[in-house]
């Protein structure tokens, strides 16, 4: 991540996982519901900067950070994140973290690992 400069100072730490129909985009989007209800970020709209809705994207904009979080290795949501401009993120796959789609059930073992893991790279 860039250094941020001093407007930003207290912005939000987003967290924009994958909610896709796979067994690994539920963990995905589990565990960004997880970290926010942590503290460790706040999960906020894929699909609005897919969309491109201004007030989204503006938000997404003024962010401390942003950590996208893919659960598999098609990367929808880096992807999403680069197609409307954005290059400074930092992005989690589950396929790196040995999550196999179709092979992944939901656990809250399994959501505890991916929320530990994106929340170090928030830090």
């Amino acid at each position: 991540m860039a250094e941020q400069s001093e407007c930003c100072v207290g912005a939000p730490k987003l967290i924009f996982p994958c909610s896709g129909a796979a067994d690994v985009g539920a963990i995905a989007d589990q565990a960004g519901r997880k970290m926010t209800r942590d503290g460790a970020g706040k999960m906020y709209c894929l699909a609005g900067i897919g969309g491109r809705v201004s007030g989204i994207v503006e938000s997404t904009k003024a962010a401390a950070q942003i950590l996208a979080i893919d659960g598999c290795a098609v990367n929808c949501a880096k992807a999403t994140l680069e197609q409307a401009g954005f290059t400074r993120f930092e992005h989690l796959r589950l396929a790196d973290m040995g999550f196999e789609k179709g092979k992944s059930p939901v656990t809250d073992e399994a959501v505890a690992r991916v929320a530990v893991q994106g929340a170090q790279l928030l830090k």
